[in-house]
């Protein structure tokens, strides 16, 4: 019987469908298992980031399930955002045609990858039965004061008249006309998630089985900082620059200013200043380089002075005010002292314009150059030049200064955070209208909750040009006030797409409830999640936000968890010629041609056995081939011995078995151990099918070489069946296939999970390392059940060890429990 991976897979995945073999309900006699993928956008096809993403979690999930775990495994799809609106665009279809072909298609691709997802519950968030609940919390998060309106700085592009996402003005350019784009402040909507600062940060504390890389990545991102707030007032005007510092011990040490190109105060600084229109042109290229530059980890620092001095208040000196590009208004208060003497970047910017630089922190023990050439001191140290706090150390004036500039009603100490508030509007069509009416007398007005959902309009003309196109849906914009009952405009920016996926894994677990957005009876049986998986990419932005979402769920009483998701998994990327696959590198490879070609089972073998999970994977073509060679031989053994197996009981004497077919029994055993460990605790798959890999050769051994007693092939059903049992769920089909073959009437995706017996999986003989001095210099194979004694006299009577000692004298004998014999001599 050959194999046929086509045949054979798509067999089995119809069956599975039709049975609902991975359909889940709360059960309160079992215990759950929450196994949790990101969802993915829906491109057009997979891609072998899913691929790989979807095979660690099916493990997970088919072996939790072996083990008796009632587990939840469910899909859906990221499906609003930006790449519909621009094939909307390009090929004149509509995003919601667009999107749920594209749905439609990558479905089938995940079904034919055999996932064991529960598709009852599979959810999009385009779908209104969605994004309702997206407006609800919105609505929620209004009444609370934690969604608000004020002015931000967006890409403008004033050909097209649009703004701009962030991926759509690269280079500082459209993407679609490109012209220059130039920088605008528009009313934007955000969510106030700095209010959540400090809980984002002391929660971490139940993220124990975070990667710390991403734990880190999430502190800094926020970015809380204590220092001092001070005041330096404009010379000749009543207003002040706010400067926030960590560093106030060095102010002394500020030869000058710089604000961002935004910064309010601008206009002021540049009052009665005759070339003020040409400084701000020049101020308006800097404001723009500045938003570009905010992704960019390297770029030159440009900046000028404006003409203006600022007092510092502690010395009373009047300091130059410059702008520079590196300086954002959404960082800190859009200011900055400049201290050249005592921080590299500001070193580097007064070295570049012959900027003055000034020494007030020397090292405790040592003078530092009074003016520095190479590099700026940036340690803490002992103040110099700083007046009345000259001589304290940097601790102690940090202290001192601060309660001064509180004293004279200059400054304060306080605390500052990096992280700013989540601004959600988006000027785009294929998003979740946000639920604001515009009314001439009453104002902002929310959307009754009963009118939800406010429905995105069908049959919306794209030019690319322009603003919103929910601007130009007259029968959309057009509505009448809740309120006093007059004409109203609706709120024509769309949300964030990362509003979808801050709660998407909650919606799961009730996916067709219309009262509310999840039940929380079923929250509470299937929370907190058991693992999540998904790219070291998402480490800030998706799950920072859904950590804040999650909180902002406990304040309304919606949730138990302050943090529903304590485990996360962060897989590696898959590469191709030393690169991470991409279209643009022109190095992508697809998975349905190596689907048809091997087969599916092939696939996911190779991105299981290729690299622990949270490693990068090389792709190789040649790995690929390996794991269907591994398969095609697992079926050729099974099936060319079939009648044998088929009709053999699994049971025999153990003591009448030869010792070929003992090796056999405790290699079996050893690898349930192996493979159990390896998935349940160090989720390492590579090393648990590498193991089974090895139980394939010795079996093979057995049949084809090894002497055989009267219950051989009594053993070999056993070893069989078990090994099918932990493979299938690295290679579901194709076990599935040989389980009915063997003639199993129960599916294995309905089997118990084996145990392994200790005393079998026990080695009868164990080699022994012997070193001499700490130098390896031989090995002795003594019985497993050998005492301490006994290994000793038997390394002392090896000649070669005799002859290493010679004339010396043994001092000690150091013994590592079988595993290694270290003698010490002096000679």
């Amino acid at each position: 019987m050959e194999y046929k991976s086509d045949e054979i897979e798509i067999k089995w995945q119809q069956r599975w469908r039709q049975n609902k073999a991975f359909e889940a309900s709360e059960d309160d006699t079992r215990q759950k298992y929450y196994c949790l993928e990101m969802l993915p956008y829906p491109s057009g096809k997979i891609h072998m980031g899913h691929v790989r993403n979807y095979s660690i979690g099916d493990v997970l999930a088919r072996f939790k399930k072996m083990r008796g775990y009632n587990v939840l495994h469910p899909i859906g799809w990221d499906a609003l955002g930006m790449p519909a609106e621009n094939a909307a665009i390009e090929h004149g279809v509509q995003p919601s045609q667009w999107t749920y072909q594209n749905i439609d298609t990558m479905r089938k691709q995940l079904q034919r990858m055999g996932f064991s997802y529960a598709w009852d519950r599979e959810i999009a968030t385009c779908s209104p039965e969605y994004y309702k609940w997206n407006q609800w919390f919105f609505l929620k998060m209004y009444e609370r004061g934690l969604a608000y309106k004020q002015k931000g700085t967006v890409n403008w592009c004033p050909k097209c008249a649009t703004v701009l996402a962030n991926e759509q003005a690269e280079n500082g350019e459209c993407w679609r006309c490109h012209s220059s784009v130039a920088v605008r402040t528009l009313e934007q909507w955000y969510f106030k998630i700095t209010d959540y600062a400090d809980r984002l940060l002391d929660d971490m504390k139940e993220l124990k089985n975070w990667p710390e890389k991403v734990l880190i990545m999430q502190r800094n991102w926020i970015g809380k900082s204590r220092g001092t707030r001070i005041q330096f007032r404009i010379d000749k005007s009543k207003n002040f620059l706010d400067i926030f510092t960590t560093r106030i011990d060095t102010i002394y040490g500020a030869t000058f200013l710089i604000v961002a190109p935004e910064h309010p105060l601008i206009d002021e600084i540049l009052k009665d200043n005759p070339e003020a229109p040409i400084i701000k042109k020049k101020i308006e290229e800097l404001r723009l380089q500045a938003w570009k530059n905010r992704y960019a980890e390297v770029y030159e620092k440009e900046g000028f002075f404006m003409g203006k001095y600022a007092i510092n208040p502690y010395n009373k000196e009047k300091v130059p005010i410059w702008v520079g590009n590196f300086v954002l208004m959404e960082y800190g208060t859009g200011a900055i002292m400049a201290v050249p003497g005592h921080d590299q970047r500001d070193f580097e910017f007064a070295q570049q314009y012959s900027l003055p630089v000034r020494v007030v922190i020397e090292p405790v023990n040592k003078k530092s150059d009074s003016c520095p050439t190479k590099e700026a001191f940036t340690d803490y140290g002992k103040l110099v030049n700083s007046d009345e706090f000259s001589g304290m150390t940097s601790e102690e004036a940090m202290i001192k200064m601060t309660a001064h500039a509180e004293e004279k009603k200059f400054g304060t100490g306080t605390i500052s955070y990096k992280i700013k508030d989540w601004g959600i509007s988006r000027q785009r069509y294929w998003g979740t209208p946000i639920p604001i009416l515009y009314c001439d007398d009453c104002g902002i007005v929310a959307v009754p909750e009963e009118e939800l959902p406010v429905l995105l309009p069908e049959k919306v003309v794209f030019t690319g040009a322009g603003p919103s196109p929910l601007e130009q849906v007259k029968d959309f914009l057009h509505t009448m006030c809740p309120n006093c009952g007059k004409r109203a405009k609706r709120e024509t920016d769309t949300m964030d797409t990362f509003v979808d996926s801050s709660w998407y894994f909650l919606r799961y677990i009730s996916p067709r409830l219309k009262i509310a957005p999840f039940e929380k009876s079923k929250i509470n049986y299937w929370l907190p999640v058991d693992i999540y998986i998904g790219g070291i990419e998402h480490a800030i932005l998706h799950l920072v936000y859904c950590r804040f979402f999650a909180k902002v769920m406990v304040d309304l009483g919606l949730l138990d968890h302050v943090e529903p998701v304590p485990v996360l998994l962060t897989q590696g990327m898959v590469i191709k010629d030393g690169a991470k696959m991409s279209k643009s590198l022109g190095n992508t490879v697809d998975p349905e041609e190596h689907i048809q070609k091997y087969g599916a089972d092939s696939l996911r073998l190779w991105m299981l056995f290729s690299a622990p999970p949270e490693k990068d994977m090389e792709w190789s073509d040649k790995g690929i081939e390996g794991c269907a060679k591994f398969l095609h031989r697992v079926w050729r053994i099974v099936i060319t011995n079939l009648e044998n197996l088929k009709y053999s009981a699994a049971s025999y004497n153990r003591d009448s078995l030869t010792d070929d077919e003992k090796n056999l029994l405790r290699k079996l055993h050893q690898t349930i151990a192996r493979v159990t460990h390896d998935i349940d605790e160090r989720l390492h798959f590579n090393t648990a099918i590498s193991s089974l890999m090895e139980l394939l050769n010795t079996t093979s051994f057995c049949i084809y070489e090894g002497k055989k007693s009267e219950f051989f092939w009594n053993l070999i059903k056993e070893v069989s069946e078990n090994f099918l049992i932990m493979l299938s769920v690295f290679a579901p089909h194709i076990c599935e296939e040989l389980w009915e073959q063997l003639g199993n009437s129960v599916p294995l995706y309905q089997q118990k999970w084996i145990t392994y017996d200790p005393e079998l999986a026990r080695e009868e003989v164990i080699t022994i390392a012997i070193q001499i001095n700490g130098k390896f210099r031989a090995t002795i194979d003594v019985l497993a059940d050998s005492d301490e004694s006994h290994v000793k006299e038997t390394v002392l009577q090896n000649p070669f060890v005799q002859k290493h000692i010679g004339p010396g004298t043994i001092k000690k004998i150091i013994y590592v429990p079988l595993k290694i014999v270290n003698i010490i001599i002096q000679k």
